[in-house]
């Protein structure tokens, strides 16, 4: 191609509330799945923006856990578009932690975090159907 693809760049930012019946672990972690399913969320909406269809995920490579998720987090879910094939996109994903609950300062306690903990990255590969 010439030009650059218009796709190339897209992104789709999700947030979600941690709901503490997802916590597994002690010290209300999360399991690394639980990132794993809100990048498929947000893979999603971009192969729809892009492609005009939900796309599958065909695969991660390099995900990488590198802060915990906990129960009672505000986690932000992000994918960028970085390369458009025929009928592949490769996305760049993050979940970062942009508030957290604080017991330590009382039951309901919780702040925004400046700045946010990067939690999960990973690149992923999405499919789409052939162009009509």
């Amino acid at each position: 191609m010439s030009e650059q693809d218009p796709r190339l760049g897209l992104t789709v930012t999700h947030r979600r509330y941690v709901p503490y019946a997802h916590a597994h672990y002690a010290g209300n972690l999360v399991d690394g799945a639980y990132a794993l399913g809100l990048f498929g969320d947000v893979a999603t909406e971009v192969c729809i923006r892009t492609d005009g269809d939900e796309g599958l995920f065909a695969g991660y490579a390099d995900v990488r856990f590198v802060a915990p998720v906990r129960a009672g987090d505000v986690v932000e879910v992000t994918a960028r578009v970085v390369r458009v094939g025929s009928r592949s996109r490769t996305l760049e994903l993050s979940c970062a932690v942009v508030c957290r609950g604080r017991p330590d300062k009382g039951d309901s306690a919780a702040e925004v975090l400046d700045p946010p903990i990067v939690a999960v990255t990973a690149t992923g590969t999405v499919v789409v159907p052939a162009s009509a």
